[in-house]
């Protein structure tokens, strides 16, 4: 039987002095006074793993103009507790604030303190990746409170996850399926509250109802989180069941608990015209991005950031005023900043990014070189995009990949599955680029400068085709619709793909089916528990006796649904009549 939430008590405090490189150990504060203190970000980018690393951190904020660039709150990747605190090869391949790597112990000793006050490198330095929260899942709280206190000198607070849907999360016993154990949580959260020197958050996803929600939401900040951050979906959306998050329950907490508790919103957020909406309707503090950033990490530029693109010509604007960040600027700006800030070495000459002149676009005035958004950067590298030879760009031969040493760097490892993000509509239209980077080795960056290359001509040529024949790619972007189009929005994605539709080289969000219409496509299957669910419904409404369970048919693409029963009037009724409605919440994937 699970556990009852305990009721909340309130806590606050006073905000602390900031100090670089690394600051002396800081006065602690919580609540909204460390909120305040962080400058009252508005935009989140959320805690992804394996995904939101230093390099995309510094990527996301690169395209506001430098002054501006610390009002993004970042979070890391999830970090495993047990696997942090006890493994300094875990630590040091999975955060680098220092060169040497964290100290052995998560109490240093004073050698290890002289250690500590070296020059920074890339994970929470102070002038580069601030506000940063380091995210952790656990189960105990002594492993999360020593997990913690390696990282606490480099951050500005530690997050408990309790959001993660995954199987692996379930079968570690993390993440949101510490739901039902409400007692460890608030062990958890408590003892990073009471024996941290940085403050503690928390990131939930809704419970079943908004009660149940407010409870477990009350029993966080009851325990000392300085903030929630809520996502707006139950557990059990995930995949092709993702559906919609529910703002609704957020904005249910954001009326009921006090005013002073900081609240961050999270889901349905597709592009940067949701973030301001998502703010209105919930009422949170911040809003949170993740998907949407992977596909376009200019999500939060602002008219600041995406005027200053309209200067340099990252940023483009079609014929029907719809717009966007071109592909190979943005991932052009990725590999400089990788170059740059991870493998410390200037970037290679390579030709000015394609920009062509039209009347459409607005007339781009000198840009100010204070406000540029590229990094910084030294004289260019004379040396070929392909360092190992390999002018075609194809990966090593066999032999050559056996010797290769494979990195040990996230920011490395990350580059492959961002950029398939990234580029998404790109490689759909240009398979050949696609079947590239699949295999492409992690770190391999002359193989990636050849990408960046090929993506640069395709991009050229997309752009003069549009030129000739705009209607082409703007009839698209106007009249693409899902296959559930004329429903109501809450049953069809038709409305988010055409306000999100862009030319294939714009980086632009992906939009989800939602369930029912995943379910018509056959990318869904009733599961065990759907067939209760219908059986029972069935009964309800119709006053009948529940029918016999169902079950998916193999050997038919998609599958089906079939009875049970092998009897004559079973199979006729399973091969002639229309099938039973699906509830709409009860989805597996296929």
């Amino acid at each position: 039987m699970a556990e009852t939430f305990p009721q909340p008590e309130a806590r606050q405090s006073l905000p602390p002095p900031r100090s670089m490189p690394y600051p002396p150990k800081r006065q602690k504060i919580t609540g909204r006074a460390f909120y305040e203190g962080l400058g009252s970000p508005n935009y989140v980018l959320a805690p992804m793993v394996d995904q939101s690393e230093f390099a995309w951190r510094l990527l996301t904020r690169s395209f506001l103009p430098q002054s501006q660039r610390s009002s993004i709150l970042a979070y890391t990747p999830m970090l495993h507790a047990r696997l942090f605190k006890g493994t300094q090869t875990f630590r040091d391949h999975h955060f680098q604030p220092l060169r040497t790597g964290l100290p052995s112990s998560s109490l240093p000793s004073s050698g290890e303190q002289e250690q500590l006050q070296q020059t920074p490198y890339l994970d929470g330095h102070p002038l580069h990746d601030r506000p940063l929260i380091v995210q952790f899942c656990a189960n105990d709280p002594h492993d999360l409170l020593q997990a913690a206190q390696h990282v606490s000198p480099h951050c500005d607070g530690v997050d408990l996850n309790l959001g993660c849907p995954q199987g692996i999360a379930r079968k570690g016993h993390y993440g949101s399926f510490l739901q039902e154990s409400p007692s460890l949580i608030h062990s958890m959260v408590s003892t990073l509250a009471e024996n941290l020197d940085v403050p503690v958050t928390a990131k939930m996803r809704i419970l079943d109802t908004k009660e149940d929600t407010l409870r477990y939401a009350r029993l966080l900040l009851d325990a000392g989180a300085s903030w929630i951050a809520v996502h707006g979906r139950r557990r059990e959306q995930k995949g092709h069941e993702t559906g919609l998050a529910d703002w609704s329950v957020i904005r249910y907490l954001r009326e009921i608990l006090p005013k002073e508790t900081v609240i961050f919103a999270n889901g349905n957020v597709l592009g940067c015209h949701d973030l301001d909406k998502c703010l209105e309707v919930t009422g949170a503090d911040g809003v949170m991005s993740a998907e949407g950033n992977l596909c376009d990490p200019g999500i939060f530029a602002g008219e600041e950031g995406r005027s200053l693109g309209l200067q340099t010509g990252e940023y483009w604007i079609g014929k029907n005023g719809k717009g966007g960040w071109r592909m190979d600027a943005v991932m052009r700006r990725y590999l400089d900043i990788l170059y740059t800030y991870v493998l410390e070495k200037p970037p290679p000459a390579r030709q000015p990014l394609f920009i062509l002149e039209s009347t459409h676009q607005t007339p781009r005035p000198e840009a100010d070189p204070s406000q540029s958004m590229q990094p910084p950067t030294t004289s260019p590298s004379p040396n070929p995009p392909n360092e190992q030879g390999n002018r075609s760009g194809e990966p090593p031969s066999p032999k050559r990949r056996k010797t290769a040493s494979r990195p040990t760097s996230p920011n490395l490892l990350a580059i492959q599955p961002h950029l398939f993000h990234l580029l998404r509509p790109l490689l759909s239209t240009h398979t050949h680029i696609r079947d590239l980077l699949a295999r492409t080795r992690p770190g391999d960056m002359p193989a990636y400068e050849n990408i960046l290359s090929m993506i640069e001509d395709v991009t050229k040529q997309g752009l003069l085709e549009y030129e000739i024949e705009p209607s082409k790619f703007e009839d698209v972007c106007s009249l693409e619709k899902a296959s559930g189009d004329g429903k109501d929005d809450e049953e069809s994605s038709s409305q988010a793909v055409r306000e999100c539709k862009r030319p294939w080289w714009i980086c632009q969000s992906y939009v989800r089916p939602l369930p029912k219409e995943a379910l018509e496509k056959g990318s869904l299957q009733v599961g065990k528990k759907a067939r209760k669910k219908i059986k029972a419904e069935q009964a309800a409404q119709e006053g009948k006796e529940p029918l016999r369970d169902v079950a998916i048919v193999e050997g038919e693409a998609g599958g089906r649904i079939g009875q049970l029963d092998g009897s004559r009037e079973d199979r006729d009724e399973r091969d002639g009549v229309p099938r039973q409605e699906v509830a709409k919440e009860a989805m597996v994937c296929g």
